[in-house]
Order: structure tokens, then C-alpha cells, then sequence
């Protein structure tokens, strides 16, 4: 039995509407929400121990934040036939892994996705931004998965859904993240005054 988390990329910015769709990078809200499910898997012990991804910024930008808050920091794999994937072609992806794995989740992009898991479970669900679908597989090996395993769908996770916990710890860090980045910017600040502060002396010498 093997365990499958399909999770689609978080909300992407559209604020500069001449990049081309593969660097659109997330929105804020992509940012949290990436966060707060990466701390939600880690809790429900459902950590992956491999990531295939889309290397569409999105979705490459949300497997990071998700490893960062999930405690999965090496285990991302970025391939480019899953930018916009049909369902078989994150089939394919996956038949290749190695049998140790027992647990792999795949970050992408709809419709594929949502073709994925209905191909794999037969049930149609939707896959917002950010949402995570958990599934069961009835396979020993990652090379017997084929369009015709029929799988179990355990759970849908929505951001919006998670525990109020969950949201006060990204919060949580959030806000440290944004205490040491400042701390360092000032650390860099203060330097480049030093820095400034010498040369003006030294171009006094030279008069």
C-alpha cells in the first residue's frame, strides 16, 4: 500500500501581466496558505519523503514553503513535463520512483490534477489553491500504478478549513521571520553608514 498527497500550487500573483505563465511567483495569500498546510501535513505525521513538482515558480515556490514548515527540506524534485500535466503524465512520474517510498506527494496544476484524482479514486473533487487530497493506493511497487489502480480517497484539506491553531502558528512565524529580517537589514543598514562614514574620512586625508 502506498500513500499519494496531490496538492495543487498556492494562489499565484497577477501583478505583472506581461510575465509569461511559468514565472508568475505566489500571491500573498499562496505564501500563508503554503505555510499553514506544510504545518498541517507535518501534525497529521503525513510528511512525505519525496515531492515531485511543476517547475512552473508557483508551484516550485510552494513546495518550499511547504518543506519549510513541514520539515521535508530535501526532498523536491522539479521536473518540467509537469508544468500543465495531463493526469497521465504525473502517472508516468510516478511509476518511476524507487519502491522504498512509501509515502510521495505531487504539487501541480488543474485540470490535470483533478483528472488525477478522479482517474485514481473515482470521485470528482475540486482542487482549489493550495488544497491537499490524500489518498491510498492498492500497490506494492510505484511501477504497477497505472490508470486502472483504484485508490482510496482518504481526505480533502482546505487552508481555509484548518485548525484556528494552525493559522496562529504560521502567524507565529510569520512574524519572527519578519523580526529577523528586519534585525538584518538594520545589521546592514548600520554597516553601510560605517563603510560610508570611513570613506568620507579617507577622501578628507587625501584633500
Amino acid at each position: 500500500m502506498k500513500t499519494l498527497l496531490i496538492m495543487r500550487h498556492g494562489k499565484s500573483s497577477w501583478k505583472d501581466p506581461d510575465l509569461p505563465d511559468r514565472e508568475r511567483p505566489l500571491a500573498k495569500r499562496g505564501i500563508k496558505d503554503s505555510r499553514r498546510m506544510g504545518l498541517f501535513i507535518q501534525e497529521k505525521e503525513l510528511i512525505p519523503q519525496r515531492i515531485l513538482c511543476s517547475s512552473a515558480k508557483r508551484a516550485v515556490q510552494t513546495a518550499q514553503l511547504f518543506c519549510e514548515t513541514c520539515g521535508c527540506p530535501d526532498t523536491v524534485e522539479v521536473l518540467d513535463e509537469l508544468y500543465m500535466a495531463e493526469a497521465e503524465m504525473y502517472i508516468r512520474a510516478l511509476q518511476t520512483l524507487p519502491d522504498e517510498l512509501e509515502r510521495v506527494m505531487i504539487i501541480g496544476h488543474n485540470p490535470g490534477l483533478e483528472f488525477l484524482l478522479q482517474m485514481l479514486s473515482g470521485e470528482l473533487v475540486s482542487l482549489p489553491t493550495t488544497v491537499v487530497a490524500h489518498l491510498t493506493l492498492p500497490v506494492q511497487r510505484w511501477s504497477e500504478l497505472n490508470e486502472h489502480t483504484e485508490g482510496t480517497l482518504i481526505e480533502v484539506w482546505k487552508p481555509k478549513e484548518l485548525p484556528e491553531e494552525i493559522i496562529e502558528q504560521e502567524k507565529e512565524l510569520r512574524k519572527e521571520a519578519k523580526a529577523a529580517e528586519k534585525e538584518v537589514k538594520g545589521k546592514k543598514e548600520k554597516k553601510e553608514k560605517k563603510e560610508e562614514k570611513k570613506g568620507k574620512k579617507k577622501d578628507k586625508k587625501n584633500e
